[in-house]
């Protein structure tokens, strides 16, 4: 961390956006640095080293996009960007460019706060070794090293390729994942565009880890875009 308190860089042209989510952050304890343009914003992101970014999309010197891509050339902070954009294409377009999230305007507060503590979560877990051997959530385990998955503590089978796709999802906790990494990942780079066979196994493994396959609470539907692993 770059201070005792998480840095939040906030880069975004509206300024009373700006204000709401200054006062926001600060209320909940991070440090707020904010900015309207991308060319600040990623001088600000190399001079402050932060925790956290929020980025819109339509800047007023160049897209978000190219800020995603400027700061992933060099760090893997978490990038969240929030933007009035809500076609399927844009958000892909910046998933796929490094963000770890996207939150479409307008937004609430709560739902703000709670993809920023999963982000900043993931981003904790990852950086520990010793923490990725074993994913927990709830009454959902896995075992990495012996690639075993456990619900309530009983033993639940999974076919490879089932195991696959969790993994992946398991190494993104907390992040969505597109459906072209997803295929990319697990079945390779000639079946990305073949979206059904994600749906279908994703299916699969709700059924055997979910209690309610319907009304899934680890494994988390983004519409159009992928699907989120919910962080332990």
């Amino acid at each position: 961390m770059t201070s005792e308190r998480p840095t939040i860089i906030v880069i975004e042209d509206e300024s009373q956006l700006r204000r709401v989510l200054r006062a926001m952050l600060e209320a909940n304890g991070f440090r707020c640095v904010e900015t309207e343009s991308a060319g600040q914003g990623l001088l600000d992101a190399e001079t402050y080293r932060p925790d956290l970014l929020l980025v819109d999309l339509g800047l007023p010197d160049r897209d978000g996009i190219e800020v995603i891509r400027g700061v992933r050339k060099w760090s893997a902070v978490p990038i969240i960007v929030l933007s009035a954009r809500s076609q399927e294409s844009d958000k892909i377009a910046a998933l796929d460019a490094g963000a770890d999230d996207y939150v479409t305007k307008p937004f609430t507060v709560g739902e703000l706060l709670a993809r920023i503590r999963a982000a900043l979560r993931h981003a904790a877990i990852h950086g520990r070794p010793e923490s990725r051997d074993t994913f927990a959530n709830g009454e959902l385990r896995v075992d990495l090293l012996r690639r075993q998955v456990f619900v309530k503590e009983q033993e639940i089978h999974l076919t490879p390729i089932e195991y696959r796709l969790l993994s992946v999802l398991i190494r993104n906790a907390g992040k969505v994942v597109t459906y072209r990494h997803l295929l990319r990942d697990v079945w390779g780079p000639g079946k990305v565009d073949q979206y059904h066979h994600v749906r279908t196994y994703i299916a699969d493994l709700r059924r055997k880890l979910e209690g309610d396959p319907a009304r899934p609470v680890y494994l988390l539907t983004e519409v159009g875009v992928g699907y989120r692993l919910v962080a332990g």
